[in-house]
Parts: structure tokens; C-alpha cells; sequence
């Protein structure tokens, strides 16, 4: 995680981890501070849940993107379906607690 936290505090900065180690690099951007990082750490995780929620919700409305082809014509179950799986991070913040609209 402490990776993704320094391409988010600096992107395209230089940098090797070494275990846990950062050795700093970039002559061009100055190196976060411990604090930085942990708290870049803390957001990202924070998020995780929800970024796994808009994965899996965009999985399933590509599997119906079929429906929505210029030859066809959507049924109201299938557009309801597909607003519904748009609509479910309005009501979800997570995979854990989450009901799954029914496909049609």
C-alpha cells in the first residue's frame, strides 16, 4: 500500500522500496514525509471498500451493455436493472452490506 500512496502523493516521481525502506530518487520532487505517506495510507484504505463496489457495479452493468445496442430496444425490467446498478453506490458503501439489484 505504502506504493500506491507515494504514486499518488507524487506521481511519476523515482523512488525504490526496499521492504519498507524508501530510497528517494527524484531530483525533481521533493520526498513525502512520513506523515504524508501514513495519511495517504489511511485515505486509500479508506476507499478500498467503495473502489471494490464500483468495480464489481461495473462489471455487471458491461455485461448489459449489450441490451442497450442501437438494434434493440431495452425492456423497462432491464433499464430499471441497469439504473438500479448505477443508483447502488447513492445507497452502499461497500461489498459487505450490499444487495444486488436481480437481473432480469
Amino acid at each position: 500500500m505504502k506504493a500506491k500512496a507515494l504514486q499518488a502523493l507524487r506521481p511519476k516521481a523515482q523512488w525504490v522500496l526496499h521492504g519498507d525502506e524508501l530510497e528517494w530518487l527524484d531530483t525533481e520532487q521533493s520526498e513525502p514525509t512520513e506523515a504524508e505517506i501514513t495519511a495517504k495510507i489511511a485515505e486509500l484504505e479508506a476507499a478500498e471498500p467503495m473502489r471494490l463496489l464500483r468495480s464489481e457495479r461495473n462489471e455487471r452493468l458491461a455485461n448489459t451493455d449489450w441490451w442497450a445496442s442501437s438494434d434493440l430496444t431495452m425492456t423497462a425490467e432491464q433499464t430499471a436493472y441497469r439504473q438500479a446498478l448505477r443508483d447502488i453506490t447513492d445507497t452502499y458503501t461497500s461489498l459487505d452490506d450490499i444487495v444486488w439489484p436481480e437481473k432480469p
